[in-house]
């Protein structure tokens, strides 16, 4: 069997919160909604069917397509121009390292995010790491986003990888429950120091212990 590692993307591969709120409030705002941070951050992680919505309820299905695109669009124009940062999007700490050291000690990797594809496909290429997944699920793929554990399975799945068999890195709580219901072991990571019901939880992949990855596998499949 195959041992596999599922990654979400935003918040845990990367810190792509910025971005999205820049996108949202500019496309919300073209919608007339002032949208506020915490509106944003209330909802992060979450795919646009369930968010869109929250803040106009009255949009049709065909609207709330064509502001979900009108949004994905401008968040990846600003990963591409680099903004807001000077240096542009890059990798959380550890990301680099551990994606490299898990390939070495064979396990098999996939992303498994709520994002749309061609988001995934232009936040890989941005930071380096398009050839590092032999997966990608995302939001095309699924009928259920999370805490629904569609997204993991699935992402197991292609990977020929058994869920006793397969670890979750996720940095939402929604992401974490959806790892508890796909039967996975699930790596947390919250940068802000708040508790996630995850297995290990830590501040910062850079501060995971070299033997985690092994003990969770150990722990999940005996």
């Amino acid at each position: 069997m195959n041992k596999s590692v599922l990654w979400d993307l935003d918040g845990t591969l990367i810190d792509s919160e910025q971005y999205h709120w820049l996108a949202w409030r500019a496309t919300m705002a073209a919608e007339g909604v002032s949208l506020t941070q915490q509106q944003f951050l209330s909802t992060f992680g979450l795919r646009n069917d369930a968010v869109i919505p929250r803040w106009i309820p009255a949009a049709s299905p065909q609207r709330i397509e064509q502001i979900a695109a009108a949004k994905e669009q401008l968040y990846r124009r600003l990963i591409r121009e680099k903004t807001p940062g000077e240096g542009g999007l890059q990798p959380l700490p550890g990301v680099r390292q551990w994606i490299a050291r898990l390939a070495r000690e064979g396990w098999l990797q996939a992303i498994a995010s709520s994002s749309p594809r061609e988001n995934v496909d232009v936040v890989l290429a941005v930071i380096g790491l398009a050839n590092c997944f032999q997966a990608v699920v995302s939001a095309e793929d699924v009928t259920h986003g999370k805490p629904d554990p569609q997204v993991f399975l699935t992402a197991a799945a292609r990977l020929g990888s058994a869920p006793d068999w397969s670890i979750v890195v996720e940095d939402a709580p929604a992401g974490i429950e959806a790892a508890r219901r796909a039967g996975m072991a699930c790596i947390g990571v919250r940068r802000d120091g708040s508790p996630l019901a995850a297995d290990l939880a830590v501040s910062s992949l850079a501060d995971l212990p070299p033997d985690a990855f092994s003990c969770l596998l150990s722990l999940g499949s005996s």
